[in-house]
C-alpha cells in the first residue's frame, strides 16, 4: 500500500509553488519553436532523471549531507532562472513541510535558508523531507518525477497547446517513460549528474526577457 504521505506530497494541493513554473516550455513555444508536447515531456524527465534524481536521492541517503548537496546543486544549475526556480520551489517545500509536520530537522533546514546558509534548492530538499517524513527512497524518486510531469502538463494546458483530456491521455502514454527514469535515477549517482537539454536551459534563460508571460520559468 503507499503510504498516505507520499499521496499527500505528490497532490497539486501541497503549495510548493511549481505551477507558477512551465520548465522552459513557455520560453521554447516564445521563441517560435515547434515541438509536440510529448517530445518535450520525454526529454523533461530525461533532463530531471540525470540532472535532479541524483541529488534527490544523495539527500535521502545522507540527509546530513544537504548543505554540500545543495552547494553541489548551486554549481550545475547554471540558468538564473532555472536556479531561480529551484531555489523558491526548495524553500517553499522546506517551510511548508516544516510547518505541517513540526519536524525539528525540517525546521532547522528552513532556518538556514532564512539565515543564507542554504539556497534551499529543490532536488536535495526534496530528498530530506522525503527521508524525514518517511517516504521510501524509491517512492520519493517516483514522486519527485511524478510532479515534473503533472507540472509540465499543467503549463501545457494553461499555454493551450494541449486539451486537458489530451494532458491526461499523454500522461497515461507516459507512464513507460516515467519508469526508464525511475530506472535511470535509480543507477545514477553524483558523478553522473549531467545536463542532457542544454539547448532547452538556454531558452529557459529568456524567460525574463517575454514581452508577457504566464510564468516565472
Amino acid at each position: 500500500m503507499v503510504p498516505w504521505i507520499v499521496l499527500q506530497l505528490a497532490d497539486s494541493a501541497f503549495p510548493i509553488g511549481g505551477f507558477a513554473h512551465s520548465g522552459g516550455l513557455e520560453a521554447l513555444l516564445a521563441a517560435g519553436e515547434r515541438v509536440a508536447i510529448e517530445t518535450f515531456c520525454r526529454e523533461l524527465l530525461t533532463r530531471e532523471a540525470h540532472g535532479a534524481l541524483p541529488l534527490v536521492r544523495a539527500a535521502w541517503d545522507a540527509p546530513d549531507r544537504l548543505g554540500e548537496l545543495d552547494a553541489l546543486a548551486t554549481a550545475v544549475v547554471w540558468s538564473h532562472v532555472a536556479a531561480r526556480a529551484s531555489r523558491a520551489q526548495g524553500r517553499a517545500l522546506l517551510d511548508v513541510a516544516a510547518r505541517a509536520s513540526g519536524d525539528a530537522a525540517l525546521s532547522a533546514a528552513r532556518e538556514r535558508c532564512a539565515r543564507g546558509d542554504l539556497a534551499g534548492h529543490l532536488a536535495p530538499a526534496f530528498g530530506l523531507v522525503t527521508r524525514v517524513l518517511g517516504v521510501a527512497r524509491d517512492d520519493a524518486l517516483a514522486s519527485y518525477l511524478h510532479i515534473a510531469l503533472r507540472g509540465a502538463l499543467s503549463a501545457a494546458v494553461r499555454l493551450g497547446v494541449a486539451g486537458p483530456t489530451e494532458a491526461q491521455a499523454l500522461h497515461l502514454r507516459l507512464h513507460g517513460a516515467l519508469a526508464a527514469a525511475l530506472a535511470d535515477g535509480g543507477r545514477l549517482t553524483l558523478d553522473d549528474l549531467a545536463q542532457t537539454s542544454p539547448l532547452l536551459e538556454l531558452f529557459q534563460t529568456t524567460q525574463d526577457q517575454l514581452y508577457s508571460r504566464l510564468f516565472q520559468s
